[in-house]
């Protein structure tokens, strides 16, 4: 249960559609705004405001004009826990790719439903439990998108009181079993 919480945790800080991008790219840019900017083809007020939020969440660090190589360019480093999160992201970005369904990390929540389902926490209700802060209604939407992109079944179990349950398709199944693995391995 812990390990599944933590893991919920570290995929939900991940999400967004432009965190794992910044993380992948601010080293080969030299930390660099504009280079940066180019890179990812991003707006400037959009990627100022993502890199705020990253450093907030002590992801990046603001490099103080007496450190910069230029001190008029604004510049940014990954902080210990960053690169910590650089790593996760390399493993989320191949999971991805291989399950060819899309960058599943710009939607919020996704990653961690994922993560939730291949934990066998199968039921809505300990999905629900699981994620604590995300909304009965995103974490539906979430389900319902990720059964269209064939990624999670959802089955009806006839029983005493019938229930439904989500599990992971037999495709992505050993992918996010090897991904949650290699997440663990990092920790």
């Amino acid at each position: 249960m812990e390990q599944a919480a933590y893991l919920v945790h570290i995929t939900k800080e991940l999400s967004g559609r432009w965190t794992i991008p910044i993380l992948l790219h601010l080293e080969k840019t030299g930390g660099r705004f504009t280079p940066l900017k180019n890179q990812l083809q991003i707006s400037p007020s959009r990627l100022s405001n993502n890199l705020k939020l990253m450093s907030e969440a002590n992801l990046i660090q603001y490099i103080s004009p007496n450190e910069r190589h230029h001190p008029l360019l604004p510049e940014y480093r990954l902080t210990d826990k960053g690169r910590f999160m650089k790593e996760v992201a390399l493993i989320l970005t191949e999971a991805e790719e291989r399950l060819g369904c899309g960058v599943l990390a710009t939607k919020m929540w996704n990653w961690p439903i994922l993560v939730a389902i291949s934990n066998h926490y199968t039921q809505f209700n300990e999905i629900k439990q699981l994620l604590q802060t995300a909304t009965p209604k995103i974490i539906s939407t979430r389900l319902g998108e990720l059964k269209e992109a064939s990624v999670v079944e959802k089955e009806l179990i006839i029983e005493a009181k019938p229930k439904y349950i989500y599990q992971l398709n037999a495709f992505s199944a050993p992918i996010l079993r090897e991904t949650n693995q290699d997440l663990l391995s990092i920790l």
